[in-house]
């Protein structure tokens, strides 16, 4: 089939364009003109059609759109670890303007086709909001309570696409892990306590893909998550990959206690569905570690100051240290 996939050279998009092609899709790939981009755009040379745009763009859409049967919708500026560098907890507007009006733009794109293709619009567990005191898993009838711009974004796409003429899927991610991994300070603000549930990039890849075969998709609202085997409290998954990278364990007042939005998911019939949950945390541990090489080493060569360094990223570590100095807490 012909598939329009924004977002295509971001982490799940990238996932998403090589299991699209492995099952001979032709694929029209739109994303931001960046340097990154760009290289990862070679590796594919002649394989795919590239299209570099704006999704705040409606002309830049409509042409990416023409003559193509499905689009996957995954770009979004997202609150951490964005390759494109912005935070849309601290660029609400311009993040507005991308997600939200960038998802009606192609809505519009699409509707406005003589024969309207179909669309998939990744969303995230992040709609559910604080759950920790409410018995997992969470399903996909569970009411939404939106706390941040990212969420309140992706539940207004959500409203958009359901009230569009268009047939649809909407897929909530669990968390993905880039294996391009960089610790961010956002690492910080979920409580070691909280749950989380984990999704390979790659099975998020291969759902996505799946989708597009499966009659039976279209109308629903899907989670994307490992599955039982990925849910995990916070501090596992912590300490699985900070021993992978040589750095070990940091200490727990390092870390917020203000429940995230976060938890485990009832993925029963997006399984049924599209029979994509192959890979674990352990899975990802391990290319984490091959693809690490010898930095593990310089990592573990530099611990206390690496360590240091991260610790600095903390804003709680910071305070708690802070306020034991002035003999606020033991």
């Amino acid at each position: 089939m012909r598939v329009l996939l924004t977002g295509a050279f971001g982490n799940i998009g990238v996932s998403t364009l090589d299991e699209l092609l492995r099952q001979g899709h032709q694929v029209r790939c739109f994303d931001v003109p960046t340097r990154r981009n760009r290289q990862t755009a070679r590796h594919y040379r002649k394989n795919i059609e590239v299209f570099w745009g704006d999704l705040r763009n409606q002309d830049a859409i409509t042409r990416a759109v023409q003559d193509q049967q499905i689009a996957i919708h995954l770009a979004f500026i997202i609150p951490t670890l964005s390759i494109t560098g912005i935070n849309c907890e601290e660029k609400p507007n311009l993040a507005y303007q991308v997600n939200v009006g960038g998802t009606q733009n192609l809505i519009n794109a699409l509707q406005a086709m003589h024969e309207p293709a179909k669309m998939i619009f990744s969303s995230s567990l992040h709609i559910y909001g604080q759950t920790q005191d409410s018995p997992p898993p969470r399903i996909t009838t569970d009411p939404v309570h939106p706390i941040e711009h990212y969420s309140h974004h992706k539940v207004k796409c959500e409203a958009m696409l359901r009230a569009s003429s268009l047939e649809w899927l909407i897929v909530r991610f669990a968390a993905v892990l880039p294996l391009d991994l960089k610790l961010d300070p956002g690492m910080f603000d979920v409580p070691l306590n909280n749950r989380i549930e984990y999704v390979h990039t790659r099975d998020v890849g291969l759902a996505l893909a799946n989708a597009i075969r499966c009659e039976s998709v279209w109308g629903k609202t899907l989670h994307i998550g490992g599955g039982p085997a990925c849910q995990y409290y916070y501090d596992e998954i912590v300490q699985k990959i900070m021993d992978t990278v040589g750095i070990g364990m940091l200490p727990e007042r390092a870390f917020g206690i203000v429940p995230f939005c976060t938890d485990w998911l009832d993925t029963t019939e997006s399984q049924g569905l599209l029979h994509y949950q192959r890979y674990t945390l352990d899975d990802y541990v391990r290319e984490l570690k091959t693809l690490m090489g010898f930095r593990r080493i310089l990592a573990r060569w530099f611990r206390p100051f690496v360590r240091a360094s991260l610790l600095r990223k903390s804003p709680y570590y910071h305070k708690t240290n802070l306020g034991a100095a002035h003999g606020l807490v033991g």
